[in-house]
């Protein structure tokens, strides 16, 4: 195989700014179809891929053929449906994140693409970010020494405005803490394994009632979740949809504590401040210093500011889910990483308040 025919289903912004610039950078990709509700947008984007055919029902995409992979970029209720199909069809499959809503249809997300052998990945975006990829190589050469806590937070600003809004309807997603928390869940397994007891508080600040009709369901748009690793450090995930950001639009930050040392971490979107800033210190050091990033994690011509750029001139993101296919290797972070972040979701959404749980069952259930 030298190349891989490409079926992409949703048609949103966050297509148009990762999926589309990734997508045409890879020689290997071919999207040869489109799917959207929206003819408009759907051959917009059709006509940037190059022409591929556009469909308004992803069902008759996938049953037309001509597809070695799709690519599911719609609201988290639609995710089991589809990945089942395209699995069934023998597709390799690409969905973002979430897998689902419930960890039962994640579970069967699972089992179908391990029971067809398809390539398959979750879009976890920052495991590629050059500076986080740094970072982890610090604490595994032991920087920081034995983690006590962590902290993963990610926060921006997209509940409060008028408009109906998916991600806060619960019928169709799980709030901020299913849309940013899974990204720095999925973080802490990446830095420090698996999750043991979890605890959290979820909040509602924002009314979406007034937004459609029915009224969305009442979702977090804040969460807190506290965790604890079974390799023991505490962790805290800290995410939030109503938190003002002026222009830096959202901000990531890592702040790593161990017997050693500290790693403190803040990427910044945009705006004035826009750009990663590193610090650290180790025991006996009187004061922080900056942490530069190696330039080979800047292979390829990557802008150290530059948020998208590893995902054009990288084997990174859907240009990594590429390269599986024409390797014909797995891909990573695949749907059992997909499911271990659900496992935490889970449990979280379904704590009473102040409540705890246990994570049972964390490794995969597929042989």
């Amino acid at each position: 195989m030298d190349r891989v025919r490409v079926g992409l289903i949703g048609t949103s912004g966050w297509v148009e700014q990762m999926y589309v610039p990734s997508l045409r950078s890879h020689p290997g990709a071919e999207v040869v179809a489109v799917c959207g509700r929206n003819p408009e947008p759907a051959g917009k984007i059709a006509a940037q891929l190059g022409g591929a055919r556009v469909f308004a029902d992803w069902r008759e995409m996938i049953a037309a053929g001509g597809l070695d992979a799709v690519i599911v970029v719609v609201p988290d209720d639609l995710h089991p449906a589809i990945v089942a199909a395209a699995a069934g069809a023998g597709l390799h499959v690409l969905c973002e994140k979430p897998l689902a809503n419930s960890l039962p249809e994640a579970l069967a997300m699972e089992r179908a693409v391990a029971s067809a052998g398809v390539a398959n990945m979750v879009l976890f975006t920052w495991r590629w970010q050059p500076h986080w990829r740094y970072v982890r190589r610090l604490v595994e050469d032991g920087y920081i020494g034995r983690c006590y806590r962590a902290r993963f937070a990610f926060v921006e600003s997209t509940a409060p405005g008028k408009g109906y809004k998916w991600r806060f309807d619960g019928r169709r997603a799980s709030g901020a803490g299913g849309d940013l928390g899974s990204h720095m869940i999925d973080m802490a397994h990446w830095f420090f394994g698996d999750v043991a007891s979890v605890s959290a508080d979820l909040r509602t600040f924002v009314d979406q009632s007034a937004e459609a009709e029915p009224p969305p369901l009442p979702v977090n748009d804040s969460a807190l979740i506290a965790m604890t690793m079974r390799d023991g450090p505490q962790v805290l995930v800290d995410v939030s949809s109503v938190t003002y950001m002026a222009d830096r639009d959202c901000l990531v930050t890592v702040e790593l504590h161990g017997d050693l040392g500290t790693i403190e971490g803040h990427h910044r979107f945009l705006g004035a401040e826009a750009g990663v800033t590193l610090k650290g210190a180790r025991r006996g050091d009187p004061s922080f210093t900056t942490l530069t990033v190696p330039d080979e994690y800047y292979a390829g011509g990557v802008a150290p500011d530059a948020v998208f750029d590893p995902y054009v001139k990288q084997s990174a993101g859907v240009r990594a889910f590429i390269d599986a296919i024409l390797s014909g290797r797995p891909a990573s972070p695949d749907f059992s990483d997909g499911v271990r972040v659900q496992r935490v979701l889970e449990a979280v959404l379904n704590l009473d308040k102040g409540g705890r749980a246990r994570i049972q069952g964390h490794r995969s259930s597929v042989p």
